[in-house]
């Protein structure tokens, strides 16, 4: 493996399995180092593809996102290096596919628990083809001021503690990723910092070893002087011995294998990780110290003194005119996200949409601040679920009733009318639901279904003024304005709606006061003079008791009146209850799977 240095300022990442923080991580240390470009090229997620947009500094970018890795190498052709985030179970598999793609070199295998004879197919597959395999079971590693593998060095406020932002004069290695961040820190307190370092993962076979990055920070002229941090359990530190016998190593290596402490115990013990467990004398951390320290390696007395070593051999080198310290540069500063600084007071940030009626934040959605649980608890109706999202509070059981009755008996008039015949062609058309609907409630106005607000606004405003049925109806005449919620194609004087004397009744039996509607049956009563189809209509009811509803029941102001009026709250009761209908019709035709409606010619009048 030797050769030198894995990562630069230019390196390029495939991600694959995206993980939003570990990806924002690497685009900040970016930003921080002053890098040009990205270093995430590309994401992949199987059977996904798009983009995925995050920050890199100020400015928001997409970064493409790709289902296969195959797909996403020949899109990135300069992107050389794996970063593997997904679980034991498709790891070595993933990790296998991107080895061999030709523009790989390093992969990074993230995840813990992948088989032992995977990982070894895995090693011997990259020795074969001169790639490197970092882990598994590892946090990746970090080329200071270059590049980062995931989440590598932490949180941004680490990894400026540490210095990495800029390159220092140190190649560190260590099985550990956590101990990693120990590390880095500590050498950023007596050296100038890392210029390299990698975590090569617990597991008992690591895809890369101490020895094979000892090796390489030995061939990069930038790294001075190079760490180690081992542990008990394996022979992993025995090669770099034999390294270091050998005089393959001519730069100061300060090492220390860590778990001293397992001879106290009267039985084996198996550490956090799974290779930390001592097979015998050979693998006990007591013996690789003497070991390292025997070959050439300064070796310290315990991990308390390996910082005090590190910090001595660094100044030796200073001395000699080895080295010389890297100056310190201030990094700029990450910009903060919203949420975070919102959270944390430092900014206020206008909001974009105001909801008064519901709120998802807590542990379930509330209608106008009533839990849902409470309102199926209760016994509640469709009526009261309008009643809190349309008026912001409990109307009394009678009103509820009176929007559940009017919903029922709007909900549909057969196929003939204009909503439903529009949602009929459309769905033999064989579109699908939701445009079959929509066709339908797109012919609600003025001439179909849409009276009920007029009504309301026009009854409402004559009673108001103290106009009689024959003022009222005249001055619409003189306007030309047709009286809404007056008059029916097939109704007439001797053969009433229904659905209107039903809803009288309601009202009548129930309400406090119906002196709008009584109003409207005056003014019936003379339009019946003039034409026997001149009727009360259901518009013409449901917006005269609906006055009455809001009136009678002493919870709305006048101004609260006059705007639900003028919002169209009326209209969307007749909205509502039809799309029962339409929705039916839409369904009747597909399951009667009807073909393409034609009209047919007898029925249309051909002239010039």
């Amino acid at each position: 493996m030797a050769t030198g240095q894995l990562f630069s300022k230019t390196t390029q990442a495939l991600f694959y399995n995206y993980k939003q923080l570990p990806v924002q991580r690497m685009l900040d240390f970016d930003f921080l180092c002053g890098r040009e470009t990205p270093s995430v090229a590309g994401i992949i997620n199987p059977g996904s593809e798009g983009f995925q947009k995050l920050f890199f500094g100020q400015e928001e970018i997409a970064i493409p996102v790709h289902s296969t890795i195959e797909a996403a190498s020949a899109a990135h052709p300069t992107a050389d290096v794996f970063i593997n985030f997904a679980s034991y179970r498709s790891a070595a598999a993933s990790s296998m596919a991107a080895l061999k793609q030709p523009t790989i070199r390093v992969v990074a295998i993230i995840a813990e628990g992948v088989p032992e004879s995977d990982t070894k197919q895995l090693i011997g597959y990259a020795k074969a083809n001169n790639k490197v395999v970092i882990g598994p079971a590892t946090v990746g590693g970090i080329q200071a001021g270059a590049f980062k593998i995931g989440d590598t060095a932490g949180t941004i406020d680490n990894i400026i503690h540490c210095k990495l932002y800029r390159p220092g004069s140190v190649g560190f290695v260590s099985k550990s990723g956590g101990m990693s961040n120990e590390l880095y820190n500590s050498i950023a307190r007596v050296t100038d910092g890392i210029y390299e370092g990698i975590a090569i993962g617990g597991d008992v076979f690591p895809g890369s070893t101490l020895s094979d990055h000892v090796l390489r920070f030995n061939n990069i002229p930038q790294v001075k002087m190079i760490v180690v941090l081992g542990e008990l359990g394996g022979r992993d530190e025995y090669s770099l011995v034999e390294a270091l016998r050998q005089g393959k190593i001519n730069k100061p290596v300060v090492a220390w294998v860590s778990g001293t402490c397992a001879r106290l115990f009267k039985s084996e013990v198996q550490f956090g990780h799974a290779g930390a467990k001592s097979g015998g004398e050979m693998e006990s951390a007591q013996a690789k110290n003497q070991a390292l320290r025997e070959a050439g390696a300064v070796v310290p007395t315990s991990y308390e003194a390996f910082e005090g070593a590190i910090k001595e051999t660094f100044e030796k080198l200073v001395e000699e005119g080895k080295t010389t310290p890297v100056k310190e540069v201030k990094p700029p500063q990450i910009p903060e996200d919203l949420n975070i600084a919102i959270k944390s007071g430092k900014v206020r940030a206008p909001t974009h949409i105001i909801s008064t009626i519901s709120d998802d934040r807590g542990e379930e959605p509330a209608y106008a601040g009533v839990p849902m649980s409470s309102i199926v608890e209760q016994g509640l109706g469709v009526g009261d679920v309008i009643s809190l999202l349309w008026f912001k509070r409990s109307l009394p059981q009678y009103c509820t009733r009176f929007i559940e009755i009017c919903i029922m008996l709007c909900a549909d008039h057969g196929p003939c009318v204009s909503g439903a015949h529009n949602t009929i062609v459309t769905a033999r058309a064989g579109k699908d639901l939701v445009s079959s609907l929509v066709s339908g409630l797109l012919t609600i106005g003025p001439r179909f279904g849409g009276a009920v607000d007029d009504a309301a606004r026009y009854f409402k405003e004559a009673y108001d003024k103290g106009l009689t049925p024959y003022e009222f109806v005249e001055s619409m005449k003189k306007k030309g304005i047709r009286v809404p919620g007056i008059g029916h194609r097939i109704k007439r004087g001797d053969n009433r709606d229904k659905r209107v004397e039903l809803l009288q009744l309601f009202a009548r039996t129930n309400f406090p006061s119906v002196k709008y509607m009584e109003y409207a049956v005056e003014v019936e009563t003379y339009t019946l003079s003039k034409a026997n189809n001149l009727v009360l209509n259901v518009d013409g009811a449901i917006g005269s008791l609906f006055l009455d509803l809001l009136a009678g029941s002493g919870m709305f102001t006048k101004h609260e009146i006059d705007e639900i009026v003028e919002i169209g709250y009326l209209n969307g009761l007749f909205v509502l209850a039809r799309s029962i209908g339409l929705i039916g019709h839409t369904f009747d035709q597909k399951r009667l799977k009807q073909p393409l409606y034609r009209h047919p010619w007898e029925d249309v009048l051909y002239t010039k």
